[in-house]
């Protein structure tokens, strides 16, 4: 049986992999030519070099800028909705009523599109802030708070899921043996839970991560990067860039590549760290 799945693999994975190599491995191969060339269509690129990466670094462009607040926006995203979905998780293993209920209400806002939660936290912000005169647009901190916000609101219950399911598999044996030791509840959740939990951790962690770098549509309808691009993220500029100024197409196409070499490295190494706390467990 074993031979004949080895024999006939190639086949059955044929079609999948012309599909992939089509819709992704070409695209992204002529994306990276491109972003060496001047150009307004595919057909009238104009090989420039490095011309379109130095544009894109240099003081001019605000790429830099936006990876700034891309790298803030990222960091806090991480600490603030990882810390609270694992506490609710922590709260939702307990043998309390209604957990079930809290946990889908809790999962329900990551089925909601970016687009729709961005126009509807917009609209709930600016009631808030109209009675002080004020626009979630009007100032830089009302747009990154309001960022901060959504992202959290979005990604909370969805990680949190992650976690309830990693808490349930840790043995009762070890939560029980700790009692029997003398633990304190903090010191099991330091000493047994988390270490229990680090694959759960490495993959809320690494979703988080990346989205957050990617967030696009949320930032769109939120605050279209106002005030004067100051919560403009990466994605957004990249798209401004590219499809808002004309003769900018291979600048835009350079900020891509350097946005997919970024998150890349950045992706990799936090799985490599987190799976080495695994393996040290």
């Amino acid at each position: 049986m074993q031979k004949t799945l080895k024999r006939y693999f190639p086949i059955f994975v044929l079609p999948t992999l012309i599909a992939f190599a089509f819709a992704f491995i070409i695209p992204f191969i002529e994306g990276v030519y491109l972003s060496f060339c001047r150009f307004t269509t595919v057909g009238n690129a104009q090989w420039v070099g490095l011309e379109n990466y130095t544009k894109a670094l240099t003081s001019q462009s605000d790429f830099v800028y936006s990876f700034g607040i891309t790298t803030l926006f990222t960091v806090i995203s991480v600490v603030t909705v990882n810390v609270l979905a694992f506490c609710i998780a922590l709260l939702l293993t307990r043998k309390l009523k209604g957990t079930n209920f809290f946990r889908t209400v809790f999962f329900l806002p990551n089925l909601i599109g970016g687009i729709v939660l961005g126009y509807t936290w917009q609209q709930m912000i600016n009631a808030i802030l109209f009675r002080y005169g004020t626009t979630i647009v009007s100032q830089f901190r009302y747009g990154f708070i309001g960022l901060i916000v959504l992202i959290n609101w979005q990604l909370i219950g969805y990680m949190m899921i992650i976690y309830i399911a990693g808490l349930q598999n840790i043995p009762t044996e070890l939560i029980e043996a700790a009692k029997i030791d003398g633990a304190t509840g903090w010191q099991t959740l330091r000493k047994v839970k988390i270490p229990m939990v680090m694959p759960s951790i490495t993959i809320c962690v690494f979703l988080t991560l990346s989205n957050s770098f990617k967030l696009f549509d949320q930032n769109l309808s939120l605050t279209a990067g106002a005030p004067m691009h100051k919560t403009e993220m990466l994605a957004l500029n990249i798209y401004q860039t590219f499809y808002g100024k004309v003769g900018q197409e291979g600048i835009g196409q350079a900020k891509a590549v350097l946005f997919f070499i970024v998150v890349t490295a950045i992706t990799v190494i936090q799985l490599y760290v987190t799976r080495r706390k695994e393996v040290e467990q």
